[in-house]
């Protein structure tokens, strides 16, 4: 696929690139080289210019805006560098909305907040809001959050990026753990360690193209 803004030089320019079931694939490179934009065309927020995006079956890139919003609550996980959490909810209530979204009974919805809190190790923290939370306990809310409806991709864009060095550890453990458990990873990073850590293939953008 390619993608054109408004500039001469593509941010994206005839990348062709699969990502296999159960694979954790860490995507490198400086900033302008395409990392965000190509989250953004696999999570359906933007349409390529040319080529196509297929994701577990479904043309994203022919996908309306109601369907496209269909398609994140079901089929995307997104982690963000700084958490994009609900200061205003629970621990709880911010992991239980992608279900509401979904209109999953609460029962249910209840029962599988429960199982990733436990999951996540942040089961203490259910009732706590987001700002009394250290840095890597957030990122295991906005985790759980992403694993909600059950995801077939998790993407993370820089999700070490704000974390101190022990919290970072944290997470990074956590993906690899995620990934090892079957969890298919697409993660933009400038955070090597992470990379080495739980990415099964690494690649580098530079220009838009695959340089590594």
């Amino acid at each position: 696929m390619t993608k054109r803004y408004d500039g001469a030089t593509p941010a994206l320019a005839g990348l062709d690139l699969r990502v296999r079931a159960g694979e954790a694939l860490a995507v490198l490179g400086p900033s302008g080289s395409g990392k965000s934009t190509l989250l953004n065309l696999v999570a359906g927020l933007d349409r390529p210019s040319q080529g196509t995006v297929t994701v577990d079956g479904v043309r994203v890139d022919r996908l309306g805006e109601a369907a496209s919003a269909r398609y994140r609550r079901e089929r995307i996980g997104m982690i963000f560098q700084f958490f994009n959490l609900l200061d205003d909810l629970t621990v709880l209530d911010n992991v239980l909305l992608p279900a509401q979204l979904a209109r999953t009974p609460r029962a249910t919805a209840r029962a599988r907040a429960d199982e990733l809190l436990g999951y996540l190790g942040i089961r203490k923290h259910a009732e706590t809001y987001p700002g009394r939370l250290s840095g890597g306990e957030r990122q295991r809310v906005a985790v759980a959050r992403a694993l909600m409806n059950r995801p077939p991709l998790l993407l993370a864009d820089e999700p070490t990026g704000a974390l101190d060095t022990a919290s970072g550890q944290d997470v990074r453990r956590l993906l690899t753990e995620l990934n090892r458990d079957g969890q298919t990873l697409v993660l933009v990073t400038h955070d090597l360690a992470l990379a080495e850590a739980c990415a099964t293939r690494t690649i580098e953008l530079v220009d838009g193209v695959v340089a590594r």
